[in-house]
């Protein structure tokens, strides 16, 4: 039986023996590495210009971004004073229709003392005792206070 079938492979002659006959060579070798030149001083300084150029224009591109930002926010802060002011118009014009009311320009004169006029007591004022700038070819009804 042979000895690898045992599990021992030392006692196995013919394996040894050629093992211990072969030299190893080792064969070295020596790899090549070549070596790049660096880019000439045009080559740099042309990249670096473009890189420039590219960070410039994207700068301006975010200037003008950030301005029309801030235009857009101004304009929406205008717009609400704008609705603001209208809503403060719209209260005051019925305030001032409110305080125009007939009714109440009559509760205002009796309260103050102002007494209603007849018919009878209506005068005309003659042309030439009209005030300046005023319309002096209509009558004019005169308020009198008793």
């Amino acid at each position: 039986m042979p000895s690898y079938i045992q599990g021992n492979l030392a006692l196995d002659q013919k394996r040894s023996v050629p093992a211990a006959k072969a030299k190893v060579k080792i064969k070295e070798t020596t790899k090549v590495v070549y070596r790049n030149k660096s880019l000439p001083a045009q080559e740099k300084m042309l990249y670096l210009f473009t890189v420039l150029l590219c960070v410039i224009v994207a700068g301006v591109i975010i200037w003008r971004y950030a301005s029309i930002y801030q235009m857009n926010a101004s304009i929406l802060k205008m717009q609400g004073e704008i609705r603001e002011i209208q809503a403060q118009n719209s209260a005051l014009k019925q305030e001032v229709e409110k305080l125009q009311s007939p009714d109440r320009l009559k509760e205002e004169a009796v309260r103050l003392g102002f007494n209603l006029q007849d018919e009878k007591q209506v005068s005309l004022v003659a042309p030439g005792k009209a005030k300046t700038g005023t319309n002096s070819s209509k009558n004019t009804k005169v308020a009198s206070k008793p």
